[in-house]
């Protein structure tokens, strides 16, 4: 009878790990809820999707790695669309899997005046599909949520030099402003 159980218990086990995998590899798309998060910013506050559920369109720009070039430079192209950017009344976020402390030095270096989202347990940034497996980091992509949390646009092709810029254009876009 034990062997019995031992072997349904392996084959429900690999079962589920299928299941789990299948769900994992599934990517987002357009359309799609957005994965709920709770992430500490380098603010020092937690923000999550449903603080913002009704209110505001979201933005999350994820990058691989706090104090790069390409990180750099997207940050820095984020923060000189600030006025353009608070204008559309959106909530935007620059992401990583980088420790809070990271991107609390990081966010403080470059003087950025919006938050950086960190999920160094990478729970997050799996159910987002944006971890890269043999890097352990975030891939570049910025996701725009509608107010009701659903995804509107995935942009896989962003250009680090022009975030800022590319960012508000999409949002308009797209109709994710206040009143849009």
């Amino acid at each position: 009878m034990p062997s019995i159980l031992r072997r349904f218990a392996i084959a429900a086990a690999t079962a589920a790990g299928f299941a789990a995998t299948c769900l994992a590899a599934e990517e987002l798309k357009v359309g799609d809820p957005a994965p709920a998060f709770t992430l500490k910013a380098s603010d020092g506050k937690t923000y999550s999707l449903a603080q913002f559920k009704g209110k505001q369109a979201v933005v999350i720009a994820w990058f691989p790695k706090a104090f790069t070039g390409g990180c750099t430079k997207e940050c820095k192209s984020l923060r000189q669309s600030t006025k353009e950017l608070h204008a559309l009344d959106v909530a935007y976020f620059t992401a990583s899997v980088d420790t809070p402390e990271k991107n609390k030095d990081f966010a403080a270096s470059l003087d950025l005046d919006y938050p950086i989202l960190s999920d160094p347990e990478k729970t997050t940034a799996r159910a987002y599909g944006v971890l890269n497996p043999e890097r352990g980091l975030a891939q570049r992509w910025t996701f725009y949520i509608d107010k009701e949390g659903v995804i509107r646009a995935i942009d896989k092709a962003i250009k680090t030099e022009k975030a800022g810029p590319d960012m508000a254009a999409k949002v308009k876009e797209l109709g994710l402003a206040s009143g849009g």
